[in-house]
């Protein structure tokens, strides 16, 4: 169960799938609000943030200001593993592209601008081939 930590093999073994629909950031007093799921939670002094669907955030009537597109890294990468982020990061950076990411047991997820999605896998995909 054990991740890969080499570098090469993590940025080689990329394989970045583009998962369907607009994903939100936003904010929640007091929990989840009924009828949300959300892809991703983060506990803040300030508030549980949550990442979620843009239909759900409609719906529960919660604000947003950044609409994502959701790219998951199909490699297993270990949380222990050095320079992965750093390099996707620079990758889509020097693309032009913000990247906000949260570390999952077994895969990183990606949360780029939904209008440049297709372009941000595209760039990984690059960095994969070269890495190989």
């Amino acid at each position: 169960m054990t991740g890969e930590s080499d570098l090469r093999k993590l940025l080689s073994g990329m394989r970045p799938q583009l998962n369907p629909g607009r994903y939100v950031f936003t904010t929640a007093q007091g929990g989840i609000p009924p009828g949300v799921t959300p892809v991703a939670t983060v506990a803040e002094e300030e508030g549980l943030t949550l990442v979620l669907r843009q239909e759900e955030a409609d719906a529960a009537g919660l604000p947003y200001d950044y609409a994502a597109g959701w790219i998951t890294l199909r490699v297993h990468s270990a949380l222990e593993a050095v320079g992965l982020t750093a390099a996707f990061a620079r990758e889509l950076a020097d693309a032009g592209l913000s990247c906000n990411v949260v570390a999952g047991f077994h895969h990183d997820h990606l949360f780029v601008p939904y209008e440049s999605a297709a372009r941000a896998v595209a760039v990984l995909e690059d960095l994969a081939r070269r890495s190989a």
